[in-house]
């Protein structure tokens, strides 16, 4: 994988080339245990309908990427945001980026739409977190256990170069008490891009809830896909509706 540096330190992504045209360049923003690899071809096969140029890259402490400094803080998302994304779009001359977003990338999706104050085309929020819910504190806290007490740790280091800066930098700011307070429901008034919101009903990290919110804040418009037998990874439970709500939420924006 090639790399980009930020502050001296090493973030690793995978280019995807695209049809001429003007497409924005679509960029893939993983989960809280995601990595280049583990978003395996799905990024491809979007980027393929659309005929779109496409990024995928792993944040500090996942696949590839150097490792995290420090333990991370209730404010991580919002650095990744405001701070790491923009400098990963500018080093490899990103603008007016699609931003397609799982988990705690789509978090930090909505956050950079909100704040950067940078040119976004759209949206694509696959299980989004705008606030914390008891599910999602108590699901983090059982994987935790199965990290600790099974093979887990083993099966990640597969994709993972420093795998408890992946996992334990990634469960344990979550459980910690003073992240029950986690919000960005305040920000979410400023996203006036229109925004796809995908969801599993199965989803054993957050509720429906999470969606309500964000389509009672946006000032863009939103439109929202929730699948039946559909847990927190929607891309990989229901790959083949995933990508045709995304093609054709690209197609209405005129992308």
């Amino acid at each position: 994988m090639p790399f980009v540096s930020v502050d001296g330190r090493r973030i690793e992504y995978r280019a995807i080339l695209g049809s001429a045209g003007e497409r924005p360049t679509l960029v893939f923003l993983h989960e809280g245990l995601g990595s280049v690899s583990l978003w395996r071809d799905f990024p491809d096969k979007v980027a393929r309908r659309l005929g779109s140029p496409a990024v995928v890259y792993s944040r500090f402490g996942y696949g590839e990427s150097d490792g995290l400094r420090a333990k991370r803080t209730p404010g991580f998302m919002h650095e990744e945001a405001l701070d790491i994304l923009p400098r990963v779009l500018d080093q490899l001359g990103i603008e007016r980026p699609l931003l397609i977003g799982h988990s705690d990338g789509a978090s930090i999706a909505l956050i950079h739409a909100a704040q950067s104050r940078r040119a976004v085309a759209g949206l694509v929020c696959l299980a989004p977190h705008v606030f914390v819910e008891p599910i999602c504190v108590e699901s983090i806290a059982k994987i935790r256990d199965t990290y600790l007490e099974t093979d887990l740790k083993q099966r990640l280091a597969k994709y993972h170069a420093r795998v408890d800066d992946a996992f334990l930098g990634w469960a344990d700011i979550w459980l910690e008490p003073e992240f029950s307070a986690w919000s960005i429901e305040d920000l979410i008034g400023g996203i006036n891009v229109p925004m796809l919101l995908i969801q599993g009903s199965d989803d054993e990290y957050g509720t429906l809830a999470q969606l309500d919110r964000i389509e009672a804040l946006a000032q863009g418009a939103t439109s929202r896909l929730v699948l039946d037998r559909c847990g927190h990874s929607p891309h990989r439970d229901q790959e083949a509706p995933v990508i045709e709500a995304i093609v054709g939420f690209a197609h209405i924006m005129g992308t």
